[in-house]
């Protein structure tokens, strides 16, 4: 019989290891005991798998639970199960966990402790397996659990399948790397489920959510859930030619909890946002759409960026394997997927990952490095092995599993320095006594790296607001291996130019040019996103100044000048029809505004901009490339105007010519590359068509002058609309 010392640490939940006396075991004499932890039983019989005869009846060792009994005639093992009947009513037979053997083999327990293991996704978490006890045994469907907890004295999985009690399913310790695992027959998809831990000074901890769950809950309820592993998906046809260099790239940023919503406020499903959102997209002409956060986070007011649930697509809108659904409605119509990644930080939730064994495991230990003020979040600890890994292979995941095209990583300015938004002595140097987070740094080069070699064609892209070096040059140079990098001294200029009164603009002109002097430093993505459209900023039209006409004329011009500025674009969901007010994440987008006129030219305009950027390779082929630009004129400060050339590889040139003032600048004279043609008007921002006043050439050829101008042999004469931007290509 079992020690008494044992029955004691089993129903108070603290054996240190609960699978070598659980199940079936023989004592020092080959004689067979089996043992099983079954609180609210009150009759146990162990009956034989295949005959489903009793083999015999457990005696009640200890009130709390904990049955026993000693097996007659028999000394090997056999294929058994548990046949219980319960203190609230019912009977049941099931297979027992402790029956089966360790399932995670050596190897992946060694990476896994090494920090190598490309796919930790596949070994953590919770596994659907069928399998048997004993040889030639029945097979069993159940659930393999593992999971990290490295300081934990004791790990138990909880859940639907056991009554939340801890005491019935304590897993298996394999090893010093600190993975615990268990597998637990007749649990299938959709079960709920936690891990029960007891900390290393022996204080039961709240039960911790699963950091690798394929699913969750809806909010507020905190339970993993039970999922499939995806499969494994390529990249759709012709994406890793879309995603590259030289090809169009229009991101369509959006929010999916506000994009549309039900007359209750519930949110749109992923089949529902599948419906409707890719052919919108695809209709307005962009060629990816960026999702926000769609991990798994228990607060709607942080937009998705608080994550607990980094392998869980959001239960707010629908199983995963909806989300997989709507990732092939996106490739049905040809569009480019991108999510934004969070792997700064994460919020301190009990049921998440902070103290998740009761110490700082997946943070760093010292607040000066563990703790983000801005977001009163807790900084995951990139030098440890396992840390690393679990967020690499979560970048992975997304981009293997669902086969989206690419992640851009939110936050990594504040991943870079360790003194980022901290005063002097509120930050700890690194280990050369400077300010960059070397771990890191590290980890984003790691995680790139991974990604273009699993994954060729993928892109990342990074949201990094400092002058850091090299973010998207490759890893062998010293770079941090993104492909693209979010401009936003572009963004900060150029809206703070916007916002002057055309009458001041003159002493600000600099603005909308210095872009060009750092331009080709990095690939950049030109950025209007969601951060540019709340906390008081106003909506990019509420930045315009003068009366309601100026305003949606600021607007018009200065995406044309986006659109023909070198680098890629991105636009936030509502402001490609002019939304006036800040978004608003509890609301839908005011659709209605399309009624209007004015709101539906702005549409127009982008999706004409769009058509254009993407048919014209002048305008985007050599975005990231000195060659594919030319100023004309960037210094007419006094009248507002900037005029430059784009160009591709094969002598294909537009020129774009943008007038800031609301003043119609008839007679403008403008340098141009001698041609024997004419040049004709291809987009203006001020047509009829847009609501904009119509001035200007209407397409009409312009004829090509051997007069000089602008430093150049040849011109063109034109009507500059007033605040407008046009577009001119040779005929």
């Amino acid at each position: 019989m079992l020690a008494e010392s044992d029955v004691d640490a089993l129903v108070a939940a603290r054996h240190g290891d609960p699978c070598a006396v659980l199940g079936l075991h023989a004592d020092a004499h080959g004689t067979l005991w089996l043992r099983a932890m079954l609180p609210g039983a009150i009759a146990v019989d162990g009956v034989d798998a295949k005959t489903r005869r009793r083999v015999v009846a457990l005696q009640c060792r200890h009130v709390d639970g904990l049955w026993e009994a000693k097996i007659p005639r028999r000394k090997q093992r056999f294929d058994y199960r548990l046949r219980v009947q319960w203190a609230a009513g019912g009977e049941g037979e099931h297979a027992d966990a402790y029956a089966f053997a360790p399932q995670i083999a050596d190897a992946d327990l060694h990476f896994l402790g090494e920090g190598s293991h490309l796919r930790p996704f596949t070994v953590l978490g919770a596994h659907a397996a069928s399998l048997n006890a004993v040889s030639g045994g029945a097979v069993v469907a159940g659930v393999r659990f593992a999971v990290w907890a490295p300081n934990a004295r004791r790990v138990s999985v909880i859940g639907d399948f056991n009554a939340w009690d801890g005491r019935r399913h304590p897993m298996r310790s394999r090893g010093g790397g600190g993975v615990w695992e268990l597998f637990v027959p007749h649990v299938a998809a959709g079960d709920r489920y936690k891990f029960e831990l007891l900390g290393a000074d022996g204080r039961l901890l709240p039960a911790k959510a699963d950091p690798y769950a394929f699913a969750a809950e809806h909010r507020p309820a905190t339970a993993s859930v039970v999922a499939p592993l995806p499969a494994a998906r390529s990249l759709a046809p012709g994406r890793a030619t879309a995603n590259a260099r030289h090809a169009p790239v229009s991101i369509y940023e959006l929010h999916a909890g506000s994009w549309r919503r039900h007359p209750d406020g519930r949110f749109h499903s992923w089949d529902e946002l599948a419906a409707a959102l890719p052919a919108y997209v695809a209709d307005l002409g962009f060629t990816h759409l960026e999702l926000m956060p769609i991990s798994e986070h228990p607060f709607d007011g942080s937009w998705g960026y608080q994550t607990l649930g980094l392998y869980a697509p959001s239960a707010r809108f629908g199983p995963p394997e909806a989300f997989a659904r709507f990732v092939d409605a996106c490739r049905a119509h040809g569009l480019g997927l991108l999510l934004d990644w969070v792997p700064a930080h994460f919020p301190a939730d009990a049921f998440g990952l902070a103290q998740f064994d009761g110490t700082p495991l997946y943070e760093y230990a010292d607040p000066r490095e563990g703790f983000h003020r801005d977001w009163n979040t807790l900084i995951y600890n990139f030098g440890r092995r396992e840390v690393k890994n679990f967020l690499v292979g979560n970048a992975l995941y997304w981009v293997e599993r669902y086969g989206v095209d690419g992640l851009r990583v939110d936050a990594v300015a504040s991943m870079l320095y360790r003194d980022y938004s901290r005063e002097p002595g509120e930050w700890v140097p690194n280990v050369h006594g400077g300010r960059e987070n070397l771990e890191a740094i590290a980890l984003l080069r790691r995680t790139n790296e991974v990604l273009g070699a699993e994954c060729p064609g993928a892109i990342t892209l990074a949201e990094e607001s400092t002058a850091y070096p090299g973010v998207s040059a490759p890893t062998y140079t010293g770079g941090l291996g993104f492909h693209y990098k979010w401009n936003m001294g572009w963004m900060h200029d150029t809206l703070t130019y916007m916002q002057e009164d055309p009458v001041n603009r003159r002493w600000h002109h600099d603005k909308m040019s210095f872009g060009l002097v750092y331009a080709y430093t990095e690939n950049f993505v030109l950025p209007l996103s969601h951060d540019e459209v709340v906390h008081g900023k106003r909506s990019i039209l509420g930045r315009m100044p003068g009366d309601e006409w100026q305003r949606f004329a600021n607007l018009r011009a200065y995406y044309g000048f986006m659109w023909g500025h070198p680098g890629k674009k991105l636009l936030f969901m509502g402001q490609e029809f002019a939304q006036p007010a800040e978004w608003n994440h509890d609301t839908e987008l005011p659709w209605y505004l399309l009624a209007d006129a004015r709101h539906a030219g702005v549409q127009r305009l982008v999706r004409d901009l769009n058509r254009l950027y993407r048919d014209t390779p002048a305008l985007h082929a050599l975005d990231n490339e000195a060659a594919g630009f030319e100023w004309i004129d960037a210094h007419d400060a006094e009248r507002s105007v900037y005029s430059w050339l784009r160009r591709d590889a094969q002598g294909g040139v537009v020129a774009v010519v943008c007038n800031m003032t609301p003043v119609t600048r008839a007679g403008f004279r403008l340098g141009v590359p001698p041609s024997p043609g004419a040049w004709r008007e291809v987009l203006n921002t001020d047509a009829a068509d847009y609501e904009g006043s119509g001035v200007g050439q209407c397409g009409a050829l312009l004829a090509v002058h051997a007069e000089p101008s602008h430093g150049r042999t040849h011109s063109i004469v034109l009507t500059l609309p007033p605040l407008a931007t046009v577009f001119l290509s040779p005929a």
